[in-house]
């Protein structure tokens, strides 16, 4: 009998520093300390996730009493992936990209594949519809950056930004171009197609194109605000500083588009004044010229002025929204450009018309373009 009850106890005695055992063992899992368990998912014996079973020890014989150690079950945990939302903003402004390079790559295949436009006027032209479908398909790109691509690389930022500056500086330098062109054919319309050499335009051209990349380069070239997010502007990684100085010089740029056509309108009106056999007539063509570099310049302005102004008084710690209110507009410029100076234009008009349905309307203008046409 007393041999019974010290053989009960000692099993008793062995049974309970197992359990212990055990605990110190589930203790250890949890803490992570020599396991191989993630030490940012504790284990939780009270964890729902967690099943335990129990399992019998295989040292004990039939006929001692059986010992249960718990042992977890770890079930495969579903783990969200994380889907970055899509800003409303940014395909509106990827649709105005995509719009923008098919209007402008448009304008280029007229242009190439017509070897009757290759005036100075229509070098310009082109130039802008290059600068414009680059604009465009910079806007693709920055928006396949963002969500489709690591956008927190920094050299996919400085890509995706230096495209964007280089493209749209082209498209408004390009634009300054076309004005001070126009003026010129006025101005000295007796010696303009031999002083405009198309070596010249071109050497133009390369000169508007060059300043414009060197602009571009300046955030890859450290000019940017990745090491210290507090110089910021509003577009990011562009530094306050330059934002401020890309504003001002479209603005300066602005100024001296509106005193061209300013003189241009000048020079018209005085035109009218001296052929007074067909002052009605030119009288009527004159308002309809002025009123047409009325509307080029208020869609200019329009398009780019809130976002240049915005851009000199605001800085990174303002809303998102606004920047993308600013920004549209902008971009919707190189949406007007192809519909002012290459659909407008008779000569391209008419090429249109022949690669389309290979004929055009009779009433379509045949008199040779000028540069000083509106």
């Amino acid at each position: 009998m007393v041999l019974t009850v010290r053989k009960f106890t000692f099993f008793r005695i062995r049974h309970l520093l197992a359990m212990i055992l055990s605990l110190a063992a589930v203790a250890a899992m949890s803490s992570g300390g020599g396991s191989s368990l993630n030490s940012s998912s504790p284990l939780d014996p009270f964890d729902s996730s967690t099943s335990w079973s129990l399992a019998e020890d295989p040292s004990n014989s039939s006929s001692e009493p059986v010992v249960r150690t718990l042992t977890p079950d770890f079930q495969p945990a579903t783990t969200a992936v994380a889907i970055q939302e899509v800003n409303p903003w940014d395909i509106a402004l990827c649709v105005t990209g995509t719009l923008i390079s098919c209007e402008n790559a448009l304008v280029i295949a007229v242009l190439f594949y017509t070897p009757t436009l290759r005036a100075p006027m229509f070098i310009l032209i082109g130039s802008l519809a290059v600068a414009d479908l680059m604009a465009g398909l910079g806007l693709i790109l920055n928006f396949v950056f963002t969500y489709l691509i690591d956008s927190s690389v920094e050299f996919v930022t400085l890509l995706s930004v230096g495209l964007l500056i280089s493209a749209f500086s082209a498209s408004v330098f390009n634009i300054l171009a076309i004005t001070v062109d126009r003026y010129l054919s006025l101005y000295n319309a007796l010696t303009y197609h031999t002083e405009r050499t198309v070596t010249f335009t071109y050497l133009m051209v390369v000169f508007i194109w060059v300043l414009c990349v060197t602009l571009g380069s300046l955030p890859a070239l450290g000019w940017n605000c990745l090491r210290d997010e507090s110089t910021c502007s509003i577009l990011r990684p562009v530094t306050k500083i330059n934002a401020v100085a890309l504003a001002v010089t479209f603005l300066l740029v602005f100024a001296m588009m509106m005193q061209l056509y300013l003189q241009i309108c000048k020079i018209a009106f005085r035109h009218a004044q001296q052929i007074a056999v067909q002052h009605q007539f030119v009288a009527i063509s004159t308002t309809k010229g002025v009123s047409t570099l009325s509307a080029i310049l208020c869609a200019f302005g329009a398009c780019w002025l809130p976002f240049a102004m915005y851009s000199i008084v605001a800085n990174s710690s303002y809303p998102a929204i606004y920047t993308y209110a600013t920004v549209l507009p902008a971009t919707c410029c190189s949406v007007i450009n192809p519909i002012i100076y290459a659909f407008r234009n008779p000569d391209i008009q008419k090429s249109l018309w022949v690669a389309c349905c290979g004929c055009f309307p009779s009433n379509l203008s045949l008199r040779p373009r000028t540069s000083s046409d509106v």
